[in-house]
């Protein structure tokens, strides 16, 4: 009598479809991406603000607003410890724990990555606005200190590789100097109206020019690489902006 081997090839699949296999493979959910981002992320996740990996990558990656974040503040620190000419995408995503896809979707560059991280009131430079204490002197103190602060923050640092190479970017340049360093002009001309208004501040000293002396001189000391001392703000003001705006005796 003819014995089936039930070891050959037909005999198996028969088999197997009588338990109910059909011979499609199905990946199981752990074993599938979670999305077409997770697919390529470039690398395991770093804490935004620290750098330091992530203990669990999958677990902790984000969406919406925590995400946005998360690739503005890598942003800002890549640019930070780099220059424009390294920034990419691919830092950027491996830093921030976010998928290449995601960047590339959302943004035609870099660059443009870079102004909207520097523009964001969470992650950038806010909207400035003259303190109004009542005093030149006060409101300088705190106007420069807020500034100096800030150029301390991750937004601050990557100032600085834009600034040392200039010639190169001179477009991104100029954007940053109407999102990040005219606001602050305006402002500070803005306080030497107010004190002019007052009696302590000569007419002829609330200029565009004048106004800019502290800015320019706080972003000297900036690029020092330090953070900028209060006793460096006060000097500023003491040493040179009141000498430069108080109103001569006849």
């Amino acid at each position: 009598m003819f014995t089936k081997d039930h070891n050959t090839p037909a005999l198996r699949l028969d088999a197997n479809r009588a338990r109910g296999y059909t011979g499609v493979v199905t990946p199981s959910p752990a074993s599938a991406p979670a999305d077409a981002d997770a697919a390529d992320a470039a690398g395991p996740p770093e804490d935004a603000d620290t750098g330091a990996p992530l203990a669990h990558p999958r677990a902790s990656r984000r969406r919406g607003q925590s995400l946005t974040r998360a690739i503005y503040l890598a942003t800002l620190n890549e640019l930070a410890e780099s220059s424009m000419e390294q920034l990419g995408f691919d830092k950027i995503a491996a830093r921030a724990g976010a998928g290449k896809a995601s960047l590339y979707r959302r943004w035609d560059s870099p660059a443009e990555l870079l102004l909207e991280a520097l523009a964001d009131p969470d992650t950038g430079f806010s909207e400035p606005a003259a303190p109004h204490t009542g005093s030149v002197e006060s409101d300088l103190a705190a106007m420069l200190t807020d500034f100096a602060e800030a150029l301390d923050q991750p937004h601050g640092r990557a100032l600085r590789p834009l600034m040392t190479r200039r010639p190169r970017h001179p477009e991104l340049y100029e954007q940053v100097q109407r999102l990040v360093v005219q606001p602050r002009m305006d402002a500070l001309l803005e306080i030497l109206r107010e004190g002019e208004r007052r009696g302590e501040v000569a007419p002829e000293a609330v200029t565009p020019r004048i106004a800019s002396v502290a800015m320019h001189l706080l972003v000297a000391e900036h690029m020092a690489g330090a953070p900028i001392p209060r006793a460096e703000i006060d000097a500023i003001i003491s040493e040179v902006m009141v000498p430069l705006t108080a109103p001569r005796e006849s």
